[in-house]
């Protein structure tokens, strides 16, 4: 088996992305700028907003933080989006998903303005991608592609089978893979799909986006194969500090012995999603200084 980790990908993107960063200071630009909005306390959310923040403050980016407690309004949420939406010093602006059940995450996402829609969720973003047009991608679907064109891996003439088809990542990315110039021919499956098996084995790359653990295993698909595991799942695990582990959607062990190429969880692609968010952010701020 080949593990594909993210860590070297990500930090050779990092080091480029902070040389156009200074290069685009320099030039007498502000700098590239974040408004990121937690709304509770859900742990794995807080983890991910410290990631965003601090990797922005390691680029040389201005990142705003807005927390508020798990009561914040649906109608203050969107007062405060209109407010940045309108603020010339803010570039991009990220509400961190899930949202509380009171709060609609469609009326959220709607809300904020296509230039500063850094997340690639709007229906204008979206609408782009379909149409094979210049937009801010999704960030999973876009590190995604990332990963496959760093290792060499060309999706051109393919089998490529998403299990998922959630707009985050499950949609995006099937469009991504079928785009004019990747030229993959793409299934799209859910768990719902009767005999998944005889789909992922007919496949040369699974994209696994379920959050469901050991979705896929190595009886599944042929030797040889790419299999990107978007999943990151908690596990009770007594042995741990923490009480649990993450694991993705893929069975990572049962690859053991083959000569199969799967992304790891931790260390995949989880670490692509946050750098592809910066990289959105910097392009934001590129057309602001056109």
């Amino acid at each position: 088996m080949e593990r594909l980790g993210c860590k070297i990908i990500k930090e050779k993107l990092l080091a480029d992305l902070a040389k156009r960063t200074q290069e685009f200071v320099a030039k007498g630009n502000r700098a590239p700028s974040i408004a990121v909005i937690l709304i509770g306390s859900n742990g794995a959310s807080e983890s991910y907003v410290a990631t965003k923040c601090k990797m922005a403050a390691e680029l040389g980016f201005v990142h705003f933080d807005y927390r508020f407690d798990e009561d914040y309004t649906q109608d203050e949420l969107l007062s405060l989006i209109d407010r940045l939406n309108a603020d010339p010093e803010v570039d991009g602006i990220l509400v961190q998903l899930p949202l509380p059940k009171h709060i609609d995450e469609e009326s959220v996402i709607n809300r904020i303005s296509k230039d500063k829609d850094v997340d690639g969720f709007s229906p204008y973003n979206i609408g782009r991608l379909m149409l094979g047009q210049e937009c801010f991608e999704p960030c999973t679907p876009k590190g995604i592609m990332e990963i496959l064109r760093y290792y060499g891996i060309s999706l051109s003439g393919k089998n490529v089978t998403v299990i998922g088809r959630s707009n985050i990542v499950g949609k995006p990315v099937a469009v991504m893979c079928m785009q004019k110039g990747v030229d993959a021919t793409v299934t799209v499956c859910n768990t719902k799909t009767p005999d998944l098996k005889a789909h992922t084995l007919s496949s040369d790359v699974v994209i696994v986006a379920t959050g469901r653990p050991s979705t896929i295993d190595a009886s599944m698909v042929r030797d040889g194969a790419t299999i990107i595991d978007v999943g990151v799942n908690r596990i009770t695990d007594g042995s741990r500090p923490k009480g649990y582990r993450v694991v993705g959607d893929v069975d990572y062990d049962s690859f053991n012995g083959t000569s199969c190429r799967v992304t790891p969880v931790p260390g995949g692609v989880g670490l692509m999603t946050v750098v592809m968010l910066m990289e959105n952010t910097y392009a934001a701020a590129l057309r602001r200084a056109r």
